[in-house]
């Protein structure tokens, strides 16, 4: 009776003790399965992320045109509004202030759309195929050829791109070497576009929700053709429909309401045009920020991702990690921007001018204290300095 009391009293134990040994064999059986001694915690990223890559590769081809005809039609929307709502009002306001709305707005449109053109048709920038690179410093895993300093893959483009920033899919283009300056004078010149209606669009708005509401606000030739357009097309549909007394009646009392459409297509337009304006400024502004962040520290998005972790590995032994093409904030900008080059002044970013980026690409200019680095450093552009 005692051992049969006993048995009874580790039943439990022995049952925990069988759930421990089944989920060690189960354990032990998927590991032996599945187990791969090169898997990293990269690998493991690369798998999971397949999916991403696996959208990214059948669907850009389609996101890029779409992406950069919504450019076009919102741009050319906003341009519409402000010929057709704000020279009206300007005209009716005062002449030298729209003499100078439009001098300044026809100088920004037209720096806007040759940079953006710019940025779209020119090409960031490939090594050179089946040639000897000898300033090759690593060989892509993808391309499986020489990789130059700073040159980075595309998987949306499939190729390697010369000092790779990003691929942008407002340009259906990569950002790089040849083309990252005229990307980013496109950002600034449509940044300070967006200022400009906002600032000149202020009063227009003003007026159409606190001030005089009596007076038509658009041209005459544009709400005369918008309600003959209307109303030939509202009674052609009537009139091929329903023929009865009944219909043209409210066909009548209808044709009334042509007459307001000007007035709620105007409020559409100015409330339309106020959240484009605001979402773009708040956007844009952000990636221009960004971007002038990057330019100030001589490096590109890729390489501020890569230097992070570089700074934070060489923290641990004791050493600091130097960007070897940071060369200062003044001379950052004089080398993207291309000033004091062949005799080029500054006052040139003022004017649209397609110039020739600086250097090929392939050779990099890198700070002066190397001389102290073994030819392994020198290669990868490592610049490190001990901590005082």
């Amino acid at each position: 009776m005692t051992d049969i009391h006993w048995t009874f009293l580790s039943s439990g134990h022995r049952f925990l003790h069988w759930l421990w040994l089944m989920y060690s064999m189960t354990k032990l059986t998927l590991y032996s399965l599945f187990y791969n001694d090169f898997a990293d915690k990269y690998y493991v990223g690369d798998t999971c992320m397949e999916p991403m890559f696996w959208f990214v590769d059948h669907f850009t081809k389609i996101l890029g045109p779409i992406c950069v005809t919504a450019v076009i039609l919102l741009s050319s929307s906003l341009i519409v509004i402000a010929y057709v709502i704000g020279l009206p009002f300007y005209l009716r306001q005062n002449f030298y202030v729209l003499t100078i709305a439009l001098t300044l707005g026809h100088w920004l449109l037209i720096c806007v759309v040759f940079y953006y053109y710019m940025a779209f048709t020119t090409e960031p920038g490939f090594p050179p195929q089946g040639a000897m690179i000898s300033e090759a410093v690593s060989i892509c895993k993808r391309c499986i050829a020489p990789k130059p300093p700073r040159t980075h893959h595309c998987i949306v483009c499939n190729r390697c791109i010369l000092k790779m920033d990003h691929h942008c899919p407002w340009l259906n283009n990569c950002v790089g070497h040849f083309n990252h300056r005229y990307f980013f004078m496109f950002c600034a010149y449509a940044w300070i576009g967006i200022v400009f209606v906002i600032i000149f669009g202020i009063p227009v708005a003003y007026e159409h929700f606190f001030g005089n509401s009596h007076h038509s606000r658009i041209t005459p030739a544009v709400v005369n053709f918008i309600k003959g357009v209307s109303s030939h097309i509202f009674f052609k549909t009537s009139v091929l429909q329903k023929q009865d007394s009944l219909q043209l009646s409210q066909s009548t009392n209808s044709t009334s309401e042509v007459s307001e459409w000007p007035e709620t297509l105007y409020h559409s337009c100015v409330v339309y045009a106020a959240l484009l304006c605001v979402a773009v400024l708040c956007v844009l502004g952000g990636l221009l920020a960004w971007h002038a962040r990057l330019i100030s520290r001589g490096e590109t998005s890729i390489e501020s991702h890569i230097n992070k972790k570089e700074t934070a590995r060489l923290l641990k032994e004791g050493k600091v990690y130097e960007n070897p093409y940071n060369f200062g904030i003044a001379k950052n900008w004089k080398i993207f921007l291309c000033i004091g080059y062949n005799g080029r002044p500054w006052w040139h970013v003022f004017l649209p001018f397609s110039e020739e980026t600086l250097g090929d690409g392939l050779q990099w200019n890198i700070l002066s204290n190397v001389e102290d680095l073994d030819d392994e450093k020198q290669t990868i552009k490592a610049c490190l300095v001990k901590m005082s």
